[in-house]
């Protein structure tokens, strides 16, 4: 971004220990085993009800109750995260303070209305009404009640361990009573939070059970001896895990946990590099026919190779690598991963190599899995034509990433650090950084917030 931060000695501690999402990936694949063999299982025990794999998506949505228990038990009992300062937590003060009920009202008040009116906008937004939307909207109903009768202890509780009860939803509360003390910068930082929440959580939801049920059908007669089923199979798993525990970070946002969204992108550019990657703005944009397709005359990657085992054997090891790099970046965050927030600054896993490892495995994924350069009809123009739509792809992701780095840059010194680190010794950061540095001329600024 142009700045020039001092190196440390060595790279920052990461705020989510590694080990969190190891636990999450071992009950993943637990789950998806009990799933897969549901049939004998239920026989061994003598259980009631169907004896066939679990491939429904109410199956799917246990699954993400499967993966969070764990979690969140290691973060308690062995991170200890409910004791950091980043909780904003003293549980001491409850040996001492008296109940604000007044306080406490507001912010629930603040967060029944938001709630209300992200119903609202879920009704007004025709794409939340077909396909697998539909099934989203119905576990979000089921959470949404879930939420507004716990909301009520749950505040009344932490409201008397918070070192500052007065948060982003108590002075969206303040606002609607129309309090003199509330804070235009709080308000706008609770509705950032919630719109990615809301927006992202959504999505997550509706694509887990597709996911689930292609993991749980897959036919594994084949695995061993055929690249292309491997590479399908192992592609197909890592996507779900991706998927899984993405939707798990969306869920467990709670401040006991550390796992709080401490602040959303606050830069319209982030949230346009961001939005553009997703429904219903990657149909019209970036899907197949339209503005950005870089998928037309082209066919899949095995088409190319076909009569050459070494090669597709290698090729499949390349795919499943690179699909395995991306999901290995999410569930490195644990119960912490969200688009457009600061959560704590992540240090290890992949991100010792690169400050993006996902958007960067993602769009080589792409580069050697579609292949725009090759087309079926032999037209010089298609594959001039694919190559330059999926180099645009690919600068979007860098603009995404680099109005990720504004934020956290603004927010976190630690961040700062792992930056500057990161720059002058990550493995694949380094050098793109002084290759990059080569190329273009130094930035005179940051994005600017939306605000």
């Amino acid at each position: 971004m142009g700045q020039d931060f001092t190196i440390p000695d060595r790279r920052p501690t990461s705020d989510v220990s590694p080990a969190v999402g190891l636990v999450g990936l071992a009950a993943l694949i637990a789950w998806v085993w009990i799933a897969r063999d549901w049939a004998g299982i239920a026989d061994f025990w003598g259980l009631p009800g169907p004896r066939e794999p679990l491939v429904g998506p109410n199956a799917a949505i246990a699954g993400l109750a499967f993966i969070t228990v764990p979690m969140v038990l290691w973060s308690i009992f062995v991170d200890k995260v409910h004791l950091r300062q980043s909780t904003g937590i003293d549980w001491s003060l409850a040996r001492s303070r008296k109940p604000d009920l007044e306080a406490s009202l507001t912010k629930i008040a603040g967060l029944w209305a938001t709630w209300a009116i992200l119903v609202a906008l879920y009704c007004l937004c025709r794409w939340y009404w077909s396909g697998n939307y539909l099934y989203a909207l119905k576990v979000l109903g089921v959470m949404g009640i879930a939420m507004v009768v716990l909301s009520v202890p749950y505040v009344l509780w932490l409201d008397r361990v918070m070192k500052n009860p007065r948060d982003h939803a108590w002075h969206f509360g303040a606002l609607l009573f129309m309090r003199d003390d509330w804070d235009k910068d709080e308000v706008l930082k609770h509705w950032r939070a919630w719109i990615i929440k809301a927006f992202f959580g959504a999505f997550m939801i509706s694509i887990v059970p597709v996911n689930f049920a292609n993991v749980v059908n897959a036919d594994h007669y084949e695995f061993l001896s055929n690249p292309v089923i491997f590479a399908v199979v192992m592609i197909n798993l890592l996507f779900l895990i991706d998927v899984m525990v993405g939707a798990v970070g969306y869920i467990v946002t709670l401040r006991p946990l550390d796992a709080h969204i401490r602040s959303g992108n606050p830069f319209l550019s982030g949230w346009l590099a961001a939005l553009i990657c997703y429904p219903p703005f990657v149909w019209g944009i970036l899907g197949n026919g339209q503005v950005m397709s870089y998928e037309h005359h082209v066919a899949q990657w095995h088409y190319w190779m076909a009569g050459n085992q070494v090669l597709l054997w290698l090729w499949a090891g390349l795919l499943v690598f690179l699909t395995g790099v991306y999901a290995w970046a999410t569930f490195a965050f644990g119960i912490r991963f969200s688009n457009l927030t600061y959560r704590g600054v992540l240090t290890n896993g992949p991100y010792r190599f690169t400050r993006h490892p996902a958007y960067l495995s993602k769009n080589l994924f792409w580069w050697c899995s579609v292949m725009p350069f090759l087309v079926v009809n032999e037209n010089p123009v298609d594959a001039i034509r694919n190559t330059f739509f999926l180099l645009c792809v690919n600068g979007i992701y860098y603009w995404r990433a680099r109005t990720e780095e504004a934020h956290l840059i603004a927010e976190d010194s630690k961040y700062r650090e792992y930056h500057a680190w990161m720059g002058a010794h990550g493995l694949i950061t380094a050098p793109l950084s002084r290759l990059l540095g080569k190329l273009t001329p130094p930035s005179n600024g940051a994005p600017q917030p939306a605000e």
